[in-house]
């Protein structure tokens, strides 16, 4: 038998526990500034709860199986259904508009590669029952003061943005016929991961004509007034007038240097079938690891999947690519094990004695470790510094006798005698 853990799963070692709950505790704290707060479903949810919304393909993808009531279940792979699931339960009984957000363990069935596990940890972020663009600039804004949060900038991270609405009709005005779409949007897709001659042979075998093929493959580089110059009168220079807003929103929510975090960028695609508007994802600037965050409008699905039929936008978070540029970055803090207090004791003490004000200290507040068997006092001091204690009291029978303690400074050796009553209620 293995002593590992199963391909793509993760032990969590105090070490990489203590990363984990780095990066939690910047994601609760930063959802909270923004007014969201936390829910959670169950890890196991009908099976028809995913296929419902990505079709019968996703359960090669899924950990699925039948439990022992005959039900078809399975581990879940993303948190939206679960979501809509809940807040259609009670969407009337529901303050509007629903600022949520989760920190779920998903599972995928998938090739394993850098930045992608068979489980992780996911931020999600939703906002539910607001269709104004003001909802996915907030959302963004959340994602880019998570990077801050982090002491990430502009420099290690772009916000890459879209519209699916302002690419569709970009397309149409460049000459890739309407029946061509679907074609054009699964390639502008992969334009970053595919080789441009094999891109455009997928095109010419849709039907695009050459001119548009061509517009097609440098979609990344369009700008918004090259957008606006193709769109000319057509219906969709209202939804450009909204992007606009969208991003005079950001420079307010996101600050002076709004247009250095966040870029136009049509090939933004992100699963057209699912989004309805406006779209983003976090990249490193280096552009050496996967999307560090995802997400959009999502309009339709709460209803698709038998919910409220609620306007949505929302964004996921993944622990394994943020915690692997975090690290690039040399930003995740020392994981080194660390305690308050030592409590040591000399020949003519006993461990009664440290286990006694050991008790005191932790019903202050104190983290508190003493050596659980008789020990030489050099040995207990040795222990204390590889337990990473801030101070330790030494107690000795005669200073004991006396109501006094020695306490040593672990960072520099220092000794102080105090009164340990007076010392123990300084907390």
């Amino acid at each position: 038998m293995s002593l590992g853990p199963l391909p793509g799963f993760r032990d969590f070692y105090p070490n990489e526990l203590a990363e984990r709950s780095f990066i939690f505790g910047a994601w609760r704290e930063v959802a909270r500034r923004y007014g969201f707060v936390e829910y959670d479903g169950p890890p196991l949810e009908a099976l028809e709860l995913y296929t419902r919304k990505s079709g019968e393909e996703i359960v090669g993808q899924l950990y699925n199986f039948t439990d022992k009531g005959g039900r078809e279940v399975a581990l879940r792979p993303e948190m939206t259904p679960t979501l809509a699931r809940m807040v259609g339960a009670r969407a009337n009984a529901l303050r509007k508009p629903i600022r949520w957000f989760a920190i779920p363990q998903l599972f995928r069935y998938e090739r394993q590669q850098r930045g992608r596990l068979r489980e992780h940890f996911q931020l999600n972020v939703d906002i539910i029952g607001e269709p104004s663009v003001t909802a996915d600039a907030e959302l963004l804004a959340v994602a880019i003061d998570i990077m801050r949060a982090f002491q990430l900038r502009s420099s290690d991270v772009v916000a890459r943005v879209s519209d699916r609405r302002l690419l569709e009709g970009y397309l149409r005005a460049v000459g890739v016929p309407e029946a061509s779409l679907p074609a054009a949007f699964a390639v502008i897709d992969k334009l970053e991961r595919v080789p441009r001659a094999v891109s455009e042979e997928k095109l010419a075998g849709a039907g695009i004509p050459a001119e548009a093929r061509a517009r097609v493959l440098d979609v990344p580089c369009a700008t918004l007034d090259d957008v606006a110059a193709a769109l000319g009168d057509a219906p969709h220079r209202a939804v450009l007038e909204e992007f606009r807003r969208y991003l005079d929103y950001l420079r307010a929510l996101v600050g002076d240097d709004a247009e250095q975090w966040v870029r136009f960028d049509l090939s933004i695609v992100r699963g057209l079938a699912y989004y309805t508007g406006i779209v983003f994802e976090l990249f490193d600037v280096k552009g050496e690891l996967r999307a560090i965050c995802g997400g959009g409008r999502y309009d339709n699905l709460l209803a698709s999947l038998g919910g409220a039929d609620l306007p949505a936008v929302g964004f996921g978070m993944g622990d394994v690519v943020l915690g692997e540029l975090i690290r690039a970055r040399s930003l995740m803090p020392s994981a080194a094990p660390a305690i308050d207090t030592w409590v040591a004791v000399a020949d003519d003490a006993s461990t009664t004695d440290a286990m006694r004000v050991a008790a005191r200290l932790r019903a202050r507040g104190r983290s508190v470790e003493y050596a659980l068997r008789e020990q030489k006092l050099a040995r207990q001091l040795k222990a204390a510094s590889a337990a990473g204690a801030r101070e330790t009291v030494i107690l000795a029978g005669a200073d004991l006798a006396r109501g006094e303690a020695v306490v040593r400074r672990m960072a520099d050796g220092e000794e102080r005698r105090v009164n340990l009553d007076a010392w123990i209620a300084e907390g």
